[in-house]
């Protein structure tokens, strides 16, 4: 076979490899008669993002790391957190006296000491750290430990500002967040957390938006997020005025980061405020707890048209309107608040808004507070996706967790499964039957012999659309201590059409 030959069969196959790919990643392309259904199948790596914990010295903090078992994932992979670089401080100082240069290099080219690795899936492990100097922490799965991954933070302090208990599920990195609910009132002190897991540095804009529109701001503008390490920007430094409620707005310009806002209030306690879902006409906030004492929405309406929201709670009994709060004008550009009060009245609740007329985004999030006087403590639920397939919520203790589940819409039949615990135990699963309109808080199916944490997989059977929140509780000296994630789906699987090599491109 000749020079010219081989060379030939080369570039054939090295088309034909190229064709292939475009076919898996540009399906729309495809010709009608050539398109085949696309499998639905797990993913094989993941990340995760979980902030510094807290910056005092009184926090104690959980780390629980779960991978629920997936069908068709193979038995290679594995799951590890390991700590972040040099953290940078609220006015974007180094915490040493290096130059940034010198300090972004030192923090880009350390890997970061292992922290905690998962021996299996179907399986928690669990970490722990203490005082104001955890860092942030980066995780990678792989194999069959990436689908549906999940990491729970939760972090316990027992005094000062931000008392109580602060919880968040690590999350994925990403360009765009909204955050409805933050503020820079006279009695917070808010955060935007940002942790970059890539080698190279981040750019990051933060924009606030208060009740008369854009709050402007210079300091916002640009923020660099070194690699492999996190920064911590507090947001009463960006604005000169208090403003009692905010929306954030996170842009990466380059890069890509997690955010999270860390709420903390002198005599509310405090909690993680996470990401709410991607703005949208229609919005559902599940798992109010039923003991609340003030339930506080914020919203925003991102585009250029005002939107008129109907303001609706799913109960367990069917869907009721909150007297004397039924519809929310949100002005284009604006943060609109609204106390609902004790709205849910000693029942489960979530809250669905939904457009009275024409429809426009928006994006929400509600403040929740439980207990009295001085007692009381703060949690807050964004506005959140539907499960979808699954979803997970790891960190779950024997007692004090409650699971909420709402079929706003039509509805549906549900299979949760709890793990085996993280020091022993036998996983178990219970069916539920959501009426359509409806929140229930479902009694959990615990291990059999639990011991350590364990963790809780959401699967919708049937039905319509299924939304979820996990609720945990640590009472402590008569506060209420507790905090509240939601469970969207986990992205555990993905869609690739099926695609094959087709050499007759060749001839055309």
């Amino acid at each position: 076979m000749n020079r010219t030959t081989v060379s030939l069969i080369a570039g054939v196959t090295a088309l034909a490899a190229v064709t292939g790919f475009a076919s898996m990643s540009e399906p729309g392309t495809a010709a009608p008669d050539t398109a085949k259904a696309a499998a639905q199948l797990p993913v094989e790596r993941t990340s995760l993002l979980c902030p510094v914990p807290s910056t005092s010295d009184l926090a104690e903090t959980a780390y629980t790391s779960f991978t629920p078992v997936t069908e068709g994932t193979g038995s290679g992979g594995g799951a590890a957190l390991v700590t972040a670089g040099a953290q940078k401080d609220d006015k974007g100082d180094k915490t040493d006296d290096k130059t940034d240069d010198e300090a972004d290099g030192e923090a880009g080219g350390k890997k970061g000491k292992s922290f905690l690795t998962s021996k299996e899936p179907g399986k928690p492990v669990t970490g722990e750290s203490s005082g104001a100097e955890s860092p942030a922490l980066l995780g990678t799965a792989e194999g069959r430990f990436a689908p549906g991954w999940a990491v729970q933070q939760t972090t316990q302090v027992e005094a000062g500002t931000g008392r109580g208990l602060l919880g968040t599920a690590c999350s994925a990195p990403d360009t765009d967040f909204w955050f409805p609910g933050a503020s820079t009132a006279k009695e917070r002190t808010d955060y935007a957390h940002l942790t970059n897991p890539d080698d190279s540095a981040a750019v990051a804009d933060i924009e606030l938006y208060g009740k008369d529109g854009t709050l402007k701001s210079t300091v916002g503008e640009g923020i660099k997020i070194p690699p492999h390490a996190g920064e911590s920007v507090l947001l009463s430094t960006l604005i000169d005025e208090p403003e009692t409620d905010l929306t954030v707005h996170v842009t990466v310009r380059s890069g890509r980061v997690a955010a999270a806002v860390q709420a903390l209030d002198d005599t509310l306690g405090g909690d993680w405020l996470a990401p709410s879902a991607a703005p949208a006409d229609s919005l559902v906030l599940p798992g109010i707890p039923k003991d609340a004492t003030s339930v506080r929405l914020v919203a925003f309406a991102p585009g250029e048209a005002d939107a008129d929201l109907k303001v609706r709670l799913a109960s367990p009994t069917g869907s009721i309107t909150p007297a004397g709060h039924e519809t929310l004008h949100v002005k284009a550009g604006m943060t609109a608040a609204v106390d609902l009060g004790d709205v849910t009245r000693g029942e489960a609740g979530s809250l669905v808004l939904t457009p009275t007329g024409k429809s426009a985004p928006v994006v929400a999030a509600l403040r929740v507070v439980r207990g009295k006087g001085d007692s009381r403590e703060t949690a807050f639920i964004p506005a959140t996706a539907a499960v979808g397939a699954r979803a997970t919520a790891a960190g779950n203790r024997s007692k004090g967790s409650t699971l909420s589940l709402a079929a706003p819409g039509r509805g549906a039949e549900v299979r949760v499964t709890a793990s085996a615990g993280s020091g022993g135990g036998t996983a178990a699963s219970k069916t539920y039957k959501l009426k359509a309109g409806t929140t229930q808080n479902v009694p959990l199916p615990v291990p059999s012999g639990l011991k350590g944490m364990y963790a809780l997989t959401v699967e919708p059977l049937s039905g319509g659309p299924v939304h979820a929140a996990r609720l945990l509780e640590a009472p402590e000296d008569g506060v209420p201590m507790f905090t509240v994630q939601t469970l969207p789906d986990d992205r555990g699987t993905v869609k690739v059409p099926e695609a094959e090599q087709d050499l007759s491109v060749l001839m055309k």
